[in-house]
C-alpha cells in the first residue's frame, strides 16, 4: 500500500513522504487494514525486530493528532528507550495540523529537563513516571486520548511487570476521565498474544514478516547448521581451513568483519565481555583502514574522562580497546562511556561489540551477525538456562534494514546442535505471566495508592476494590476466583496493621497511609522504619546504622556479598556505637559490598582508586548512590511526618529529638549525592568544586565559603587541580551566591 492512499490528512501524507516513507510493509498493511484509524479500536502488534512497528504507532498517532486534541502517551519500560524513541518522534515537531505539535519526554531523570507535560500534544514516559503521574493525579491525565505500551511483553516481568500492568488496567477499565483511551501495544512474538489482546479487548495483529530477513543457527565444530537445518563453515581464515580464533563465538565475529559488516557478542558476564572484546581487537585493527583509524583514535580520546582522577582502570581499557575497532557494553561503564560506545557502533565505527544481555532489552543496535556464546546463565539461584523470550529478544538484533540483506544469530553448541536448535531456534517463547499477585509488596503499594485514588470524596468500597483488581491481567489468567479475593484481603489487613488505612465506613487512607502513598515505597517498609525511629538512639551517630539499614531493605537492588579480600575494610568501618535503635544488630553476611562503597563514596574516596581498589565501576557507583540517597530521602520523610505529629500532640521533647534525627539524614543524603564528608560540604555546593577539588581546597586550608571570599586569585590558582580559569569561576559563582 502507498502512502498517499492512507486515509489521512493530506498534511500527514505530505510529512511522512518528506521523511522518505513511500510504501507499508506486510505488517503495517495489515494494521490499517485492520482498523488502525478507528478510534474506538484498541490494537495488540507482534510482529518481529525490526518490520516495522515503530511506524504503526506513528500512523496511529498522526491519525489521532488529525482529529483530536487530546493528548498521546508513548510508554517504554527503559529510560534509554523511551529518549532514543522522544529523539525519533521529535520530528513531528515539523508538522502543523493548524496547530503546532508538541513533543516532550518525562522518565523520572533528576538530571531531565522539566517540561510543562500539560502543554504537549505528544509524551513520551517510562511506565513508572506514567504510573507516578496516574498515582498524583495530574490534571493532564484525563485528557489522554491514545497510549502507545512499547516492549508490552514485559507485562510479564517479574519487577516492572505489575507497575504497567496496574498502569493498563486504570486505561482500558476508565478508571482515568470519562472515555478510556486508546490503546496499542507493541511487542516482539507472544506466544499467549491471544490472552493479551483478549485482556485488552484489542484487535490482535501477528506477523512473521521481517525487513531484513533472519537466519537463526547453531554453531558446532565448525558447522554452522540454521533452523532449514542447512550446513555451512564458519570460522575459518579465508581460503584456509585453518581457525580464525581458538574462541569460537570470536572467530565467528572476525569472519563478519572480514566481510565488512558488524557483529555483536552478547557476553553472560561482564569480565568476559570486557576480555572478549580485547582479544578480538588485535585481529579486528587489522581489517581497519587509515582513515577508520583516525575516527577512532577521537572516539577513544572522549571515552577518557577530562580528570585523571576520574578515570578507572575500566574507562582505560574501553578507550584503548576501541581504537582497535571493538568495545565492550555493561552496566559497569557510566551512562556517557555507554552513549558514545552506543553512538559510534550506530554509526559503524566499531566493528564488533560485545554486550551483557541486558542490552538486548534497551537500546536499538542492531547487526549484521549477533554471536550467543552459552545459552547458560548466573542467577540467584546458580547457573540456569536462558528463556527462549530472552534468546529471541538477543538474537532480535541481528539484521540492519539499511544495510543488511540478512541478519544472523548463532548460538555456539558444546556437541550436537539439535537440542539447541529444537528448543531455542524452533521454540516458542514462553507465555506471559502476570506477577501483580505474585510479589506481597508490589499488591501492596498498588493497594495503597487504589484506596487513596478512589475515596477522593467518599471511602471506597470492598466490593469496589475488589473489582478494579478483577479488571487486571492476574485475575484474568486465574483459574480460582477466591485467589484474588484471598490475595486482596491479607495485604487489606496489613495496610490496617500498618496504620495505613481505615476501613470504619468503607475503605480510606489515614494521614500516614497518604505520606506513605506519596513516598512510592512497600507500606511494610515504612513501617518497619517507623518502628525503628521510634526506638532509635538517642544522643548518638548513626551514620552506619542507617545506611546498613538502608542497604537491607528489598527496596535496595545491589545486595552481593562482601568477597573475602575485602573483609577487612569492613571491619574498620563497623561501628557498634553508631546504632540507629536499640536491637539494631550488624551481622556480618548482611554487610553488603554496596555498603561498602557508600562508605567510601561519602569519605570521597575517587572513581579511580574504588575502580582499583574495591572493583567498583561508575555505573555501579552511580546506581548504588542514588538508590541510597532516595531511600535516605524516604526515611527523612517519614520522621518528619512522626515529628509533625508529635509537634499536633504538644510532645515537645519527641519534637526536638526527631527534629536531630531529620538534620542528620539530611546531612547524610547531601553526603550521599555529592560524594563527600559532612566537612566538604559548604565547598561542593559551589558550581566548580567537585568533589576532589573540595579536598585539595580543605587541606589547602580553604574549609568554607568565606575563605574563598577572601582569598586572591592568585593563591587559589596555585593550587593543585585548580589553575588560574577554574579560580576565576569560582570567585564569580562567590558573587551570585545569597546568604
Amino acid at each position: 500500500m502507498k502512502i498517499e492512499k492512507l486515509d489521512l490528512d493530506p498534511k500527514v501524507i505530505d510529512f511522512l513522504k518528506s521523511e522518505g516513507y513511500e510504501e507499508l510493509f506486510e505488517p503495517q498493511e495489515q494494521s490499517v487494514k485492520a482498523g488502525l484509524f478507528d478510534e474506538k479500536k484498541n490494537f495488540l502488534i507482534t510482529i518481529p525486530t525490526a518490520s516495522g512497528k515503530t511506524l504503526i504507532a506513528m500512523l496511529a498517532i498522526l491519525s489521532h493528532l488529525s482529529k483530536h486534541k487530546t493528548k498521546v502517551v508513548y510508554l517504554t519500560p527503559l529510560r534509554a528507550l523511551t529518549s532514543e524513541k522522544f529523539e525519533e518522534f521529535k520530528k513531528l515537531e515539523k508538522l502543523n495540523l493548524g496547530r503546532k505539535i508538541k513533543v516532550a519526554l518525562s522518565t523520572g531523570d533528576s538530571k531531565e529537563k522539566k517540561e510543562k507535560l500539560e502543554d504537549a500534544d505528544v509524551i513520551f514516559l517510562t511506565n513508572e513516571s506514567m504510573d507516578a503521574n496516574l498515582a498524583f493525579q495530574k490534571d493532564w491525565i484525563y485528557d489522554i486520548g491514545l497510549v502507545v505500551s512499547d516492549e508490552i511483553h514485559l507485562i510479564g516481568d517479574n519487577t516492572r511487570g505489575p507497575t504497567l500492568e496496574i498502569i493498563l488496567t486504570r486505561f482500558k477499565s476508565g478508571f482515568i476521565g470519562k472515555n478510556p483511551p486508546k490503546i496499542i501495544g507493541l511487542s516482539a512474538t507472544i506466544s499467549n498474544s491471544n490472552e493479551l489482546a483478549d485482556w485488552l479487548n484489542c484487535e490482535l495483529v501477528e506477523s512473521t514478516f521481517r525487513r531484513v530477513p533472519l537466519s537463526e543457527a547453531v554453531y558446532s565444530r565448525h558447522i554452522i547448521t540454521n533452523q532449514y537445518r542447512e550446513e555451512t563453515e564458519g570460522n575459518f581464515a579465508k581460503n584456509r581451513q585453518e581457525s580464525r580464533h581458538p574462541k569460537a563465538w570470536i572467530g565467528l565475529g572476525l569472519d563478519t568483519v572480514a566481510e565488512k559488516h558488524q557483529c555483536l557478542i552478547f557476553a553472560m558476564t561482564r569480565k568476559n565481555a570486557v576480555a572478549w572484546a580485547k582479544e578480538a581487537g588485535l585481529d579486528v585493527v587489522k581489517e581497519l583502514k587509515s582513515n577508520q583509524k583516525k575516527e577512532l583514535e577521537k572516539i577513544s580520546k572522549k571515552i577518557l574522562p577530562k580528570e585523571d582522577y576520574d578515570n578507572t582502570k575500566l574507562t582505560s581499557e574501553l578507550a584503548k580497546t576501541v581504537k582497535n575497532g571493538t568495545a565492550f557494553h555493561h552496566a559497569g561503564l557510566d551512562q556517557r562511556c555507554r552513549t558514545i560506545i552506543e553512538n559510534a557502533f550506530k554509526d559503524r565505527h566499531i566493528k564488533l561489540l560485545t554486550a551483557t544481555p541486558t542490552l538486548a532489552a534497551g537500546v536499538n543496535l542492531p547487526a549484521r551477525r549477533v554471536v550467543i556464546p552459552s545459552v547458560m546463565r548466573y542467577t540467584n539461584n546458580g547457573l540456569e538456562k536462558i528463556s527462549i523470550l530472552e534468546y529471541k529478544q538477543m538474537c532480535g538484533r541481528a539484521g540492519r534494514p539499511q544495510y543488511d540483506d540478512i541478519g544472523e544469530s548463532i548460538i555456539i553448541a558444546k556437541g550436537y546442535p539439535d537440542e539447541i536448535l529444537e528448543h531455542y531456534v524452533d521454540g516458542e517463547p514462553e507465555p506471559l505471566e502476570s506477577k501483580t499477585l505474585d510479589e506481597d509488596s508490589s499488591l501492596r503499594i498498588n493497594l495503597l495508592g487504589f484506596i487513596y485514588t478512589a475515596s477522593k470524596f467518599n471511602p471506597t468500597s470492598y466490593e469496589k476494590i475488589i473489582k478494579f483488581f478483577s479488571q487486571t491481567f492476574a485475575a484474568y489468567q486465574l483459574s480460582d476466583d477466591s485467589v484474588l479475593e484471598k490475595k486482596i484481603t491479607k495485604q487489606l489487613e496489613k495496610l490496617k496493621e500498618y496504620g495505613m488505612i481505615t476501613d470504619e465506613n468503607g475503605f480510606e487512607p489515614t494521614k500516614f497511609g497518604i505520606r506513605i502513598f506519596y513516598l512510592r515505597i512497600d507500606p511494610e517498609t515504612a513501617f518497619d522504619m517507623t518502628g525503628y525511629i521510634e526506638d532509635y538512639l538517642r544522643g548518638t551517630k548513626h551514620t552506619f546504622g542507617i545506611l546498613y539499614m538502608i542497604t537491607n531493605l528489598h527496596e535496595f537492588y545491589s545486595q552481593y556479598p562482601i568477597p573475602d579480600k575485602y573483609q577487612g575494610d569492613m571491619d574498620d568501618l563497623i561501628d557498634p556505637n553508631e546504632k540507629l535503635y536499640r536491637n539494631q544488630e550488624f551481622l556480618r553476611e548482611y554487610c553488603f559490598k554496596s555498603l561498602l562503597i557508600l562508605y567510601k563514596w561519602i569519605d570521597a574516596m575517587t572513581y579511580q582508586d574504588m575502580s582499583d581498589h574495591f572493583d567498583a565501576e561508575p555505573g555501579d557507583i552511580f546506581y548504588i548512590k542514588e538508590n541510597a540517597k532516595d531511600l535516605v530521602y524516604i526515611f527523612t520523610e517519614i520522621i518528619k511526618f512522626w515529628r509533625d505529629y508529635a509537634k499536633e500532640n504538644k510532645q515537645k521533647k519527641i519534637v526536638s529529638e526527631y527534629q536531630s534525627l531529620i538534620d542528620e539524614s539530611d546531612l547524610l543524603k547531601l553526603q550521599i549525592q555529592h560524594g563527600v564528608p559532612e566537612k566538604y560540604l559548604e565547598l561542593v555546593k559551589i558550581k566548580q568544586i567537585g568533589r576532589v577539588r573540595a579536598q585539595i581546597l580543605y587541606k589547602n586550608g580553604f574549609k568554607n565559603r568565606l575563605d574563598l571570599e577572601k582569598a586572591k586569585i592568585e593563591k587559589l590558582a596555585k593550587i593543585d587541580k585548580i589553575g588560574l580559569t577554574i579560580a576565576n569561576n569560582i570567585k564569580a559563582e562567590l558573587t551570585k551566591i545569597r546568604y
